[in-house]
């Protein structure tokens, strides 16, 4: 059997953030099947940001490269790297394809873009966020990028209207979050016993975003919000409350959903502090076994709609109302649409319904499954292309 040889672009073996692992494992999964159906066998690199973590992405035919000035700049490194693979799949760390971040940033995000292109090595932008972009020459670059891949897939409708509008010409198809393809073991769920709530506490939102003072303009006090849920939560009878970590960083306090679940079970003993996760399958296993979820962390909210789990997303960007409402999925606490009371009674609301919220759960499955379908059988063409 023929082997391809797959790049992959800002995807990460290792990451404490476990939304950009659960893409990776997710966008993994789907190349192997891709592979499969065109009769190739993959072998795999991962090319990425410096981790310090365990990797939980292994296998001999999984290989792994730090992205870095002195790695873009050796003529054995990034270059060489490119030419010895037949496809590059970039999927942008989920949603830093945008011009929000610092310039040195972005200037990595588009290098790892220009040298695939400009050295014939075919690359696709798998599914993730497209933009914002509000500045040049950012937007006219990633313009450029979006024209010059052979495929750019979106992963909900507001990155493909972006798309659209600042490159009317790219190869452009709106699929899904690949995380949705993230796998995971069921536990078994016996009868009785109280009802497990998880609450998946943001570090990030806790801390006010990186500078502290609300940077995300959020229409809500998170931090008072999550405490009134808590007391709300905690007071009820037969009901256990879990506070679940997403993005495990110790290195970036302000990012730490770990230190901010520590922080409030010092607070509020009667809570349950799930331990930290070793890898995203494991967190996504941990939460299939809750019966309701509060998430301000995209990847967390998607683990538990992908398992049927009735599921509040407590949304601080615009990636939060482009993926669910490309569901049609109204059970979204909105960023900047309620204020802290109103939000608090949302969620309870969506408690007391829950019912209702695993029912448009429900509803949503066949576009994640067509989504999926999509995107795996346009890999295996380009696959195919690729290998000959």
């Amino acid at each position: 059997m023929q082997t391809l040889r797959i790049g992959l672009l800002w995807h990460s073996a290792a990451a404490g953030n476990l939304g950009v692992g659960a893409l990776s494992i997710g966008n993994i999964a789907l190349a192997r099947a891709a592979a499969a159906r065109a009769g190739l066998r993959p072998e795999f690199t991962l090319i990425g940001a410096r981790e310090t973590g365990v990797p939980y992405i292994t296998g001999d035919d999984i290989a792994m490269r730090v992205i870095d000035g002195r790695y873009m700049a050796s003529p054995g490194g990034y270059l060489a790297d490119i030419r010895a693979h037949d496809i590059m799949l970039d999927i942008g760390a989920g949603d830093s394809f945008a011009d929000i971040y610092p310039d040195k940033r972005f200037a990595y995000i588009m290098a790892t873009k220009a040298i695939p292109i400009l050295a014939g090595t075919p690359l696709l932008l798998s599914p993730q966020t497209i933009g914002p972009f509000t500045r040049q020459p950012h937007t006219a670059l990633a313009a450029w990028a979006c024209r010059k891949a052979r495929v750019v897939f979106a992963r909900d409708p507001l990155s493909m209207a972006v798309l659209q509008k600042m490159a009317p010409s790219a190869n452009a198809r709106q699929v899904i979050d690949v995380a949705f393809a993230l796998p995971y073991d069921r536990p078994a769920k016996l009868p009785g016993g109280p009802i497990k709530v998880g609450l998946n506490v943001s570090g990030l939102l806790m801390s006010g975003g990186y500078s502290g003072s609300n940077q995300y303009g959020l229409g809500f006090d998170y931090p008072a919000m999550t405490r009134a849920l808590i007391t709300a939560f905690t007071a009820m009878p037969d009901v256990e409350l879990h506070l679940v970590p997403h993005v495990i960083a110790p290195d970036m306090p302000r990012d730490d959903d770990g230190a901010a679940c520590d922080a409030l079970k010092a607070e509020f003993p009667q809570v349950h502090r799930i331990a930290n996760f070793v890898s995203p399958t494991a967190a996504k296993s941990c939460i299939a076994a809750l019966d309701f979820l509060v998430g301000a962390r995209m990847h967390a909210t998607i683990a538990a709609y992908s398992a049927g789990i009735p599921v509040v997303p407590i949304s601080y960007s615009r990636k939060f109302e482009g993926l669910y409402g490309g569901l049609n999925y109204p059970w979204v606490v909105n960023a900047k649409g309620m204020d802290t009371a109103t939000a608090t009674a949302f969620v309870l609301d969506a408690f007391a319904r829950r019912a209702d919220v695993a029912a448009d759960i429900a509803l949503g499955t066949p576009v994640i499954e067509a989504g999926l379908e999509a995107y795996t059988a346009e890999l295996a063409n380009q696959f195919t292309a690729a290998a000959r």
